[in-house]
């Protein structure tokens, strides 16, 4: 089987086909820039028509199947869905939630729909994963009625990153996943912590929307509500400066001039103080986080580090395992250092809980989520 998996953005499409039978890679890229000046594209429908004559001419033919990453499914979807109009539809009624990236995930797929006919699709939601969360977990502390009639509740996202590094986590242990107790830290530019026990998310720090949580590239993570109303007060700023402040101009970019961790780790050996702080912040914001996980699975067989800046950045690691033994973490930070293309396994050789770096593929998951559920349909 080969399933095309489609990642579109408001102005690009990430693309990958796996051939299932060895869940290889093979054929991927990028298209950016579409509808932009100077963009080689105009729409996504040029963009798709261009993928399949990449993929024609790399002799790749015959897709069985496309798996679409949706953004957010609000609580209508707990696991994969087959697209159908009344999936569509109900995506369509998500993007008051997720208004940057759901009208873009369903344009990849309506266009999809257009040039694969009669390929079975599939929408592999990021908040899907998270669906197990309790209501203790995701309620906020806010009247009954914006939940039962606005769905204001948190939802959690980078499920697909979480339950890929999980399931790899319990093979490499060779454990059964229902018996393990993990918390997953995927840190890249977005950056989410997740509580998983048995295999089922029950908690995870990002919110109703991405914005909640970690400190990340550009996104401040958790802050006091407070602060968008003296910021409308003594700035003048409108409720829309506001937003575009806390997601695009605030976290590590916001403390020190630039969001990615190597530019500013980079900046911090050169003596800047504010790029200092930055690094500092972000590994304790994440630290705090493994701390209340832990209180809240009670058992913790491993932590297990992820994304751009967990898999590459060994001085977070060591920051965020620093004072932690209490709870059992003992990293070897000579371990932590080495290099090693699969998985790094870096706690002392007597300790009991396992550091682990595990690589994530968030495409491969959305292929294999894609081919379970035509499976389950079968």
């Amino acid at each position: 089987m080969k399933i095309l998996v489609l990642n579109a953005g408001s102005s690009s499409i990430k693309y990958q086909v796996f051939g299932m039978d060895e869940q290889q890679v093979l054929a991927g890229g990028l298209i950016d820039r579409i509808g932009e000046a100077g963009g080689e594209m105009a729409s996504h429908h040029e963009a798709l028509e261009q993928i399949i004559q990449r993929l024609q001419a790399a002799g790749i033919a015959g897709i069985d199947a496309i798996g679409h990453r949706v953004v957010h499914g609000g609580e209508h979807f707990k696991q994969p869905a087959l697209i159908d109009a009344a999936v569509v539809d109900t995506i369509r009624a998500m993007i008051p939630l997720a208004p940057l990236h759901n009208p873009a995930n369903l344009e990849g797929i309506e266009v999809a729909q257009r040039l694969f006919p009669g390929i079975p699709q599939v929408a592999v939601f990021d908040t899907a994963f998270h669906q197990t969360m309790p209501p203790v977990a995701f309620r906020y502390a806010l009247p009954v009625e914006l939940y039962q009639q606005h769905k204001v509740r948190r939802y959690g996202f980078h499920g697909t990153s979480h339950q890929y590094v999980a399931q790899q986590a319990a093979a490499y242990l060779q454990r059964d996943l229902a018996d393990l107790n993990l918390i997953t830290l995927h840190l890249g530019n977005g950056c989410s912590a997740a509580a998983i026990a048995g295999g089922k998310s029950i908690d995870t720090s990002m919110g109703m929307t991405p914005l909640e949580g970690l400190v990340m590239g550009t996104r401040c993570g958790d802050i006091d509500p407070a602060l968008h109303f003296y910021l409308h007060r003594e700035t003048g700023l409108s409720a829309d400066d506001v937003e575009s402040l806390f997601n695009k101009k605030s976290g590590l970019k916001g403390l020190c001039g630039v969001g990615d961790m190597r530019e500013v780790q980079a900046l911090a050996d050169s003596g800047d103080t504010d790029a200092q702080l930055a690094e500092a912040m972000f590994a304790y914001r994440v630290k705090k986080y493994v701390g209340a996980y832990i209180a809240v699975l009670g058992r913790i067989d491993a932590v297990v580090f992820t994304g751009g800046i967990g898999e590459h950045s060994a001085r977070i690691r060591a920051q965020v395992c620093a004072n932690l033994q209490v709870f059992g973490v003992h990293p070897d930070l000579d371990r932590n250092t080495a290099h090693t293309a699969g998985i790094l396994e870096f706690q002392q050789e007597a300790a009991t809980l396992k550091l682990l770096v595990i690589p994530t593929n968030e495409e491969l998951e959305i292929a294999r989520s894609t081919a379970r559920e035509l499976l389950r349909r079968s």
